[in-house]
């Protein structure tokens, strides 16, 4: 549980840094020095080589996984971290609804779904109503990515099709972030913070939640990792100052505990 728990807690503290430097390099400046340093360390660990059969899994995954990244951040830029992530684990939970077979989960889902009408938009609310649509769209690139994932980890040996698609995610975004960040992307401080966001946002949580998984359970890592908007908004809170009323910290609590009931009786993968 403690790896799991580190993972997350990594990931929003990744999530943090980069929104410190999103008045320097903007969002997509962001996410894509976050990719590039996130894709060489990840090339140089797994040294991936293409095979031919999966050529479009790659394209796809890698594409998946540019746009999961640049419309979170984009979210991020808009609305606080606590509520992007409720947002965007939409998307884990919409997979995990899509694959149960069993009456109870659509009580999760209208538990869900109540949660994501308090944190919505209301005339003279607060929340950012292309935020929380970037951070939705985010979701639902991650639904995407948790389905190709399956796909890739059947095609290639251990990390190498997450490095392949890591390394296209990058290229993909390279001329728009370089057109973003301009001149503040040769500073060494900011070259810096984008290697500890890649290795805090990439590295270090994939590597904990691949440990985790030997150990726990697939239903206990689900539950696990949907406490992970709650994380956000406490880290939001700690490290940017980001304030949630009750109305939205209650949505966010309602999606927690719709996400752990649906990842709890998810059904395991299916083995290729």
């Amino acid at each position: 549980m403690a790896l799991v728990g580190g993972g997350i807690v990594s990931v929003q503290l990744g999530a943090a840094v980069a929104f410190e430097l999103f008045d320097q390099l903007g969002a997509i400046g962001t996410v894509m020095l976050r990719l590039g340093f996130a894709a060489l360390v990840l090339a140089a660990l797994w040294r991936p080589t293409l095979r031919d059969l999966a050529v479009r899994d790659v394209i796809a995954f890698g594409v998946v996984f540019a746009g999961m990244n640049t419309s979170f951040y984009l979210a991020l830029d808009r609305i606080p971290l606590g509520i992007a992530v409720t947002f965007e684990f939409v998307g884990p939970l919409g997979v995990a609804l899509a694959a149960s077979r069993r009456r109870r989960d659509v009580g999760w889902a209208v538990l869900a779904g109540a949660g994501i009408v308090l944190l919505s938009p209301a005339p003279g609310g607060s929340i950012d109503a292309l935020g929380m649509a970037l951070a939705l769209l985010a979701g639902a690139f991650w639904g995407a990515y948790i389905v190709l994932s399956a796909r890739i980890g059947r095609a290639f040996a251990g990390g190498q099709g997450l490095a392949l698609a890591m390394i296209i995610a990058a290229a993909l975004l390279l001329a728009p972030g370089i057109a973003v960040g301009g001149s503040d992307l040769l500073d060494l401080g900011v070259l810096a913070a984008g290697f500890g966001i890649a290795m805090l946002s990439s590295a270090i949580p994939y590597s904990l939640e691949l440990e985790a998984l030997r150990w726990l359970p697939q239903g206990v890592f689900g539950v696990l990792m949907s406490l992970e908007p709650a994380v956000a908004a406490a880290i939001g809170f700690i490290v940017l100052g980001q304030d949630l009323s009750a109305l939205e910290l209650g949505g966010i609590a309602l999606v927690v505990l719709a996400s752990a009931g649906a990842l709890r009786s998810a059904p395991p993968p299916v083995e290729g």
